[in-house]
């Protein structure tokens, strides 16, 4: 087909990119529901995908992937700036010119027997002074569904291209071949060792090769739209998030919007689609990962989501846990890796509920028994722990309706949190701007029980939630934050710190958490407001008793204390863990953050 575009700069890239991968076709993509349903009848010819039963999954389809490739693949995840320096102490570094080098080889041929599609997409609503125009090539017809789903795919795309003669480059292959008459195989992808997700920051080139999975092969997720695009925002001046952005709409009508960054397992995508317990409060969704903020024409901090879908782990997702997630992949979902019933239905561990029927067709494609147990006496699980749904985010029952809004939502608050059974309180607020970057910078976790069992009880630092997600290097990132900070003036979101998982010396959890985190996020726009006051502690400001309200909890006195306990010598620790932390930085280390250390040791005594 004839190219859809006059902009040179992409023509001469995609015609590089064909004479070096020699596809037997090039497709361009247009983003219609045509498109995608070829795309996916074809897939489903082929034997790659399941339809799954329409009346109780509309429109939905089930994948399941290479044992081999199932996830991000971190130790094979590579910054290659020009200088190792400038990837920092967080990165894989390799000399981008040996990293070309060696990736060249690798695409020389990669997609012979196979048809190269251009995806024309944007991350954000498309034509946003906040968003950014892209275009993934990919062998991968996978990539491009989900990418249908993941992103806005359009053709209006390429009509900015042309007329800002700019575009982020994207290029992906699954790394598999097919000689003449040689069968496709379900799943194909290259062995590990051939693996390589290489960003280019000062090109804002992104190169992945090898997996066909997640946010290997999906390039606007974790590699564009935190990886470079973290880069890329500390030289144009504005951020890109590890964040959740949330609405939270008083009994008045006043809004307040909350963007929220959580290390893995901490609840994110949880108070993402919130149900608020406070009667009257509502919550609404802007987004449930990633957050481009940038100063407004007032001067406060614009937020959007540059997504357009979710990318959620199945695992855990009930409607208990998450309903409103749970009925965002009611229909028009991709699910990979979970378990098929015989009635073409879909489920995974802890889902809420028994597999229907008791079994079907597990993450391997091979027929599993609920219950059924290996040689060594283990539950062979029937959906892998990764497992996902791709679902849009315009079918979840609480999308806020401005979550499109071209001009973003302005931020209120900011919020930073870890999973701790002790010693951080359940929520507290920072002094300043830069107190809440120290925030940020040190939220950390326990390690896991396995970690534990080994003797490793260093806290498991993660900086802003970001620590395999910064483009560059960590000590110049927080620095960035820091000079947000400078520029948003007064007008700098309000920064506050959350543990929902303090447990008491038996281990019973202190906090019921779910919906009832909506009376921490109430107590935190009561203070944006100045409706409440606060204690100040050492470690920053605090609820006064009866301004965090616990109407219809049943939360004895000396619960809620050690929910509220501030243990100076537990802190003292946390602290000086933090700054051996930090440490690694070197002199890249911001002076204002080790200003805040010093100021916090001081305040502990």
């Amino acid at each position: 087909m004839s190219a859809p575009t006059t902009n040179k700069k992409l023509l001469n890239w995609v015609a590089e990119i064909e004479a070096m991968c020699t596809p037997d076709q090039v497709v361009w993509c247009d983003g219609s529901t045509e498109e995608y349903d070829r795309l996916m009848a074809e897939m489903v010819e082929s034997g790659a995908a399941i339809k799954l039963n329409e009346e109780k999954r509309p429109n939905s389809f089930a994948f399941n992937s290479d044992p081999s490739d199932v996830a991000r693949v971190e130790s094979r995840t590579y910054i290659a700036s020009l200088k190792e320096e400038d990837a920092g102490p967080t990165n894989n570094w390799i000399d981008p010119v040996e990293l070309k080098g060696i990736m060249k080889k690798l695409y020389t041929g990669c997609m012979k027997g196979r048809t190269m599609y251009v995806i024309p997409f944007s991350m954000g609503p498309i034509g946003s002074p906040i968003a950014k125009n892209c275009i993934e090539i990919t062998d991968s017809p996978y990539v491009v569904c989900n990418m249908h789903i993941m992103t806005r795919v359009s053709p209006e795309v390429l009509r900015l291209i042309e007329k800002e003669d700019s575009f982020m480059p994207c290029l992906h292959s699954v790394g598999a071949p097919l000689e003449p008459g040689q069968k496709d195989v379900r799943w194909p992808c290259a062995p590990l060792e051939d693996k390589y997700i290489a960003h280019f920051p000062e090109e804002e080139l992104i190169w992945s090769y090898g997996s066909g999975y997640g946010g290997n092969a999906l390039l606007g997720k974790k590699c564009l739209a935190l990886r470079i695009a973290s880069y890329v925002a500390s030289k144009e001046g504005w951020m890109a998030e590890h964040m959740l952005i949330l609405r939270f709409t008083n009994p008045e009508g006043k809004k307040f919007h909350i963007a929220a960054a959580f290390p893995s397992a901490c609840g994110k995508t949880n108070l993402a689609m919130l149900q608020s317990t406070v009667p009257g409060w509502k919550v609404e969704t802007i987004g449930d990962d990633i957050a481009w903020m940038k100063p407004g024409p007032d001067g406060r901090l614009y937020a959007i989501n540059p997504e357009a879908g979710f990318f959620g782990v199945a695992p855990g997702t009930s409607a208990a846990s998450n309903p409103m997630a749970l009925a965002s992949c009611s229909k028009d979902t991709i699910y990979t890796n979970v378990v098929v019933t015989d009635d073409k239905d879909i489920w995974w561990e802890d889902m809420g509920y028994d597999c229907p029927g008791g079994g079907g067709i597990d993450w391997k494609n091979n027929p599993w028994k609920q219950g059924a147990v290996d040689a060594d006496g283990n539950k062979i699980k029937g959906a892998h722990p990764n497992s996902r749904f791709t679902a849009r985010a315009a079918n979840c029952p609480v999308i806020c309706p401005d979550w499109e809004d071209p001009a973003g939502v302005p931020i209120d608050i900011l919020v930073f949190g870890g999973r701790r059974t002790n010693t951080m309180p359940l929520v507290h607020e920072a002094f300043s701007f830069d107190h809440g970057v120290y925030m940020g910078a040190t939220a950390s976790s326990e390690p896991t029980a396995a970690a534990l069992d080994l003797g490793n009880v260093k806290l498991r630092f993660d900086p802003f939630a970001m620590t395999p997600f910064i483009g560059y290097n960590g000590g110049d990132y927080m620095q960035h934050w820091f000079d947000m900070g400078d520029e948003l003036g007064d007008k700098a979101p309000r920064c506050f710190y959350v543990n929902w998982f303090r447990k008491d010396e038996n281990g019973k959890w202190l906090w019921p958490g779910f919906g009832e985190n909506s009376r921490v996020l109430k107590w935190m726009c009561d203070r944006v407001e100045g409706k409440v006051d606060a204690r100040e502690t050492a470690i920053g400001l605090m609820p006064i008793d009866g301004d965090l309200t616990l109407d219809g909890l049943d939360i004895p006195a000396n619960d809620w204390a050690e929910l509220m306990k501030v243990d100076t010598e537990l802190f003292k620790k946390t602290v000086a863990d933090a700054e051996e932390y930090l440490a690694k930085f070197g002199d890249k280390l911001p002076a204002r953050m080790t200003k805040q250390l010093e100021a916090i040791k001081a305040r502990l005594g």
